[in-house]
């Protein structure tokens, strides 16, 4: 058996090529980023964990890709064009290097995609499960970051996408789905694998949204925790949360993934509030980006939790509201 290649030769072998101009080659300690002229730079970090949030055995191509689509997500929240990123590589004694081809592939492919290149980062061993950890950077005209405390008293609410299918999916990964069609498991399950980052709606985010987040840990407690940091309180139709055909049918099998759906992470959609003047343009944007975008509720005076109403006008409330870390 040859002997395992070095550091050195491991960044040189399979991330340099990833590099951009910032990265200065994977060569020096540190990466040089200039921001554009008049834009402010906007930096957005997030760790992965086997066994926490993805599956060891989970193909490395794809693990790549959630751990930078993951920051993505938060910089077209911000209304953040992406500029690069760089990356913590924590490997455990049993990686080989067909893993690391495949998981840099992936890495490379997305970079590529999304115009956002690889500028610097540290490999480590360890003794404990695979790590990673991103942390990318972004540029946003100045003053328009979409901030989480943005969102104002009178404000238009909005989600993209569809909400719920990562966290039906994990549970079908998990082998505690519902019974229903392979083809809806295939969709959930590939939906909690590979989110898709909204970069498509970075421009309208930037020009129309008040506030902004991505939902990452669920979609009511991230929802809930935006309004409580804004200060404003809400009532949101809760009948008008946008799920899939797939997530649709699982709910249809069994009624109580309604409130995983609504309460799950993994998501990577984006929550957005406008004011009542600017929202029209903020939905017109995303039907020309070809990103979905649904009218949830608005936002009121006073900070006080969102209330939850169902399509009967009764109020709807769930028992857990977010994923929690701790």
């Amino acid at each position: 058996m040859s002997p395992r290649i070095g550091e050195d030769d491991l960044i040189a072998r399979y991330f340099a090529p990833l590099a951009g101009p910032a990265g200065l080659k994977l060569r020096d300690d540190a990466a040089l980023v200039r921001p554009p002229p008049g834009q402010d730079l906007v930096l957005t970090a997030d760790a992965l964990v086997a066994g926490v949030h993805f599956f060891a055995e989970d193909p490395p191509g794809a693990i790549a890709r959630k751990a930078l689509r993951v920051n993505l997500s938060d910089l077209a929240a911000k209304g953040a064009r992406p500029l690069g990123f760089l990356m913590t590589l924590a490997l455990p004694g049993d990686w080989r290097e067909d893993w690391l081809e495949a998981f840099a592939d992936g890495l490379g492919a997305d970079a590529s995609t999304y115009d956002c290149p690889l500028i610097g980062g540290d490999t480590v061993a360890t003794p404990g499960p695979l790590t990673l950890s991103v942390t990318a950077i972004g540029s946003v005209q100045e003053g328009r970051m979409a901030r989480r405390t943005g969102v104002k008293p009178g404000d238009r609410l909005y989600v993209t996408g569809t909400i719920g299918d990562a966290a039906i999916g994990l549970r079908i990964r998990q082998g505690r789905g519902p019974d229903i069609s392979q083809l809806d498991k295939a969709f959930l399950t590939e939906r909690y694998l590979t989110p898709e980052p909204r970069l498509k709606l970075i421009g309208a985010m930037a020009a129309h949204a008040n506030g902004g987040m991505d939902v990452s840990d669920g979609f009511v407690g991230d929802l809930t925790k935006m309004l409580d940091a804004s200060g404003v309180g809400a009532r949101v139709s809760i009948f008008r949360l946008p799920l899939s055909q797939a997530a649709r049918a699982a709910i249809a099998a069994d009624p109580g993934l309604f409130e995983v759906a609504a309460t799950g992470g993994d998501d990577y959609e984006l929550l957005a509030s406008a004011t009542p003047a600017s929202a029209p343009a903020l939905e017109a944007e995303a039907a020309a980006a070809g990103v979905p975008l649904t009218f949830i509720g608005d936002a009121v005076e006073g900070r006080r939790p969102p209330s939850f109403v169902g399509r009967d006008g009764n109020p709807v409330v769930f028992a857990r509201g977010a994923y929690s870390h701790f």
